[in-house]
């Protein structure tokens, strides 16, 4: 059962009382801004890796190999993530994940300036980045999860929504600034991003999680490892959730990997390429604005039908339009969709999760939408050099296509409610009478 999100001890007080607007959540808005800035700094870091390797080696493929290499180390650090975010204070975590990242993307500008960036070094830079970034993610939504309570998900998830759309907005476009400047100035970005990640952190001085965790009588890793998978794979939604956004993220990060390389082998200006990525998080930005209004009228299963589609119509100007005018059509139609069609499933999954299994639900959710992401920007160097840019970006239009049709026929995803409901879903776990069977039980 999903326990009120409170300080501990204090829950009949947490009963009596309204909680506070999110603006005056401390610990929230503390874990809010430092990702924020991390998210924005880092967003330029990897927005000029691409655009690095492919200076560096000349090769679209290779450029391709390197963005992969990141992708594969996100993947790697997703599932232990989650185990952590359960084990381990989530603070302590955030805390030493900024530091990684931090040393990561500022190593970058020490042998910048010691003589230079080989690809190698960048490769091995940006796996390090995205294994902190791996590791970051399921324990900050975990905390965010502990400190917002189950009515105000949904906005919450909004806002987090919100924050990635900021960074679109922002952080590729100046992230050609800065490249334009100096090959450099993107990865040194990523390095002040994570600094205040790693103050705003040291900041929060609430727990973050369950306590009963991070006592010594804990289970063995790999049970617990083995815990997350039996929970996910018990409850239909998130089970049915696994394949199909897989499916999503390779297609749409395919398409995205494929246009910047495509710009990038015609010479186009860094800023013209980042400014694509900043329309897109311009859209994202005015879709979160009234994603929660959206999410607490309307059912978010048929919701979510329906904002996957205006994705695919985005996605398939961009594939068929062949024109920068195009693209910027695209990224805007696609990205006005996304901030609601995100927080609501998100915001559910977090809502019917008890708090206990909030850092190994994100994890195996992350690993599995996540896990055929590493192939995109590969993918797309080679169907590039190959098929040119009008057949690759139609595959990956048609494959999110595919997505979207299997999506509506789900039943598990059609059927969720507004926020108000959430709490009639909260998984009990263990299940009640399901022992041995892998089975979940519903709150009454």
């Amino acid at each position: 059962m999903i326990e009120p999100t409170t300080t501990p001890g204090r829950a009949d007080e947490a009963v009596a009382t309204p909680p506070p607007s999110l603006w005056h959540n401390r610990p929230y808005m503390l874990l809010m801004t430092g990702k924020t800035v991390e998210v924005v700094g880092s967003g330029m870091a990897t927005f000029a890796v691409p655009l690095l390797a492919l200076a560096l080696s000349g090769s679209l493929v290779v450029a391709g190999v390197i963005g992969a290499v990141a992708q594969i180390g996100a993947l790697a650090a997703t599932m232990p993530a989650g185990v952590i975010a359960d084990r381990w204070d989530r603070r302590t975590i955030v805390v030493a994940c900024s530091v990684l990242g931090l040393a990561a993307w500022g190593s970058l500008g020490v042998a910048w300036l010691l003589g230079g960036i080989t690809t190698g070094h960048l490769a091995v830079a940006a796996f390090l980045a995205a294994v902190a970034r791996s590791v970051y993610e399921p324990s900050e939504s975990a905390a965010i999860r502990h400190v917002v309570p189950t009515p105000q998900l949904g906005s919450a998830m909004a806002a987090v929504q919100g924050r990635s759309a900021v960074a679109s907005l922002v952080a590729s476009p100046l992230g050609g600034l800065l490249y334009a400047v100096s090959r450099v100035l993107p990865a040194l970005a990523g390095a002040v991003g994570h600094l205040v990640a790693l103050v705003c952190a040291l900041a929060v001085r609430v727990p973050l999680g369950d306590p009963v965790r991070h006592r010594s009588e804990r289970e063995p890793m790999r049970r617990e490892f083995d815990e997350g998978w039996r929970y996910v794979m018990s409850i239909p939604f998130l089970r049915a959730s696994l394949g199909v956004f897989a499916l999503v993220n390779l297609t749409f990060n395919g398409l995205y990997a494929g246009l910047n390389l495509h710009l990038a082998d015609l010479h186009t200006p860094p800023f013209r390429i980042g400014l694509i990525d900043g329309v897109g998080g311009a859209a994202m930005l005015l879709g979160s604005l009234a994603a929660g209004r959206l999410i607490a009228r309307f059912r978010v299963g048929p919701l979510a039908v329906v904002l996957l589609l205006v994705v695919v119509v985005g996605t398939a100007v961009i594939a068929f339009s062949g024109a920068y005018a195009g693209y910027l059509v695209g990224m805007a139609i696609a990205g006005l969709a996304v901030p609601a069609l995100n927080a609501g499933l998100i915001g559910y999954a977090a809502a019917i999760t008890p708090g206990a299994l909030q850092g190994r639900m994100n994890a195996v959710l992350m690993l599995c939408t996540a896990g055929l992401t590493p192939l995109s920007p590969f993918l797309a160097g080679v169907m590039l050099s190959v098929w040119g840019p009008t057949w690759t970006f139609g595959i990956f239009a048609a494959g999110l296509a595919a997505s979207w049709a299997i999506v509506a026929s789900v039943r598990s995803i059609r059927r969720i409610g507004t926020p108000d409901t959430w709490a009639d879903d909260a998984v009990v776990w263990p299940p009640r009478g399901a022992a041995g069977r892998g089975e979940a039980s519903e709150r009454p």
